[in-house]
């Protein structure tokens, strides 16, 4: 188990204050405009969001993972060669819809934090897309078995991961509750699903 500054040594207690800390900063996101803040389709960006979201709970918030990990047999990035990776995914064109998810699927392989990467380079998807296109994407319109399947075979063929995506493409780009739906979809994704964003929005735990 990744250490973690709560002092948790429990994976199940853990993961639920995870989720209740990360989705409430995902939330302050949002709310603060802090998002706005951050650069659009760079690592650096990417790094930002993922250090809002977790600096409460891992001292390796935002930092470039330096092992290599894997996930259903399919292994991410070497470690030894993802800083030149990230390089060069910083420089791929972001005009369109199609460069945008080329540009996800390659961050995806990446797969630069040790946790936690789904959950912000989706968030970073979004900010990619409502800047150049003023669109995101409802994430609540997506199934989760749909959605793990094409990303799982986005590496060899994009089509699917970009058909499912553009099908739930939105221009409510300022709507609070499809901006929360999509928070609570995410991490649903990755087996977190205990509480929704909206009820966490006044709770000062």
């Amino acid at each position: 188990m990744l250490g973690n500054k709560l002092g948790i040594k429990n994976p199940l207690e853990l993961a639920e204050m995870e989720e209740k800390i990360t989705k409430k900063k995902a939330l302050e996101l949002f709310e603060i405009g802090k998002l706005e803040s951050f650069e659009v389709g760079t690592f650096r960006g990417l790094s930002d969001i993922h250090r809002f979201l977790f600096e409460d709970i891992y001292e390796l918030a935002g930092k470039i993972r330096t092992e290599n990990i894997a996930k259903n047999n399919f292994r991410f990035a070497s470690a030894m060669y993802l800083e030149g990776a990230l390089k060069e995914i910083d420089k791929m064109p972001q005009s369109n819809f199609d460069e945008i998810i080329e540009k996800y699927i390659e961050m995806n392989m990446a797969h630069p934090f040790r946790e936690g990467n789904g959950r912000s380079t989706r968030i970073w998807l979004d900010a990619i897309l409502k800047k150049e296109l003023g669109k995101v994407i409802d994430w609540s319109q997506i199934e989760k078995q749909d959605y793990l399947l094409a990303m799982e075979r986005s590496p060899i063929k994009s089509l699917e991961i970009k058909m499912l995506l553009k099908s739930a493409l939105t221009n409510q780009i300022h709507d609070r509750e499809v901006y929360m739906k999509g928070i609570d979809a995410s991490y649903q994704y990755e087996g977190y699903s205990l509480y929704y964003t909206q009820d966490l929005q006044n709770n000062d735990f």
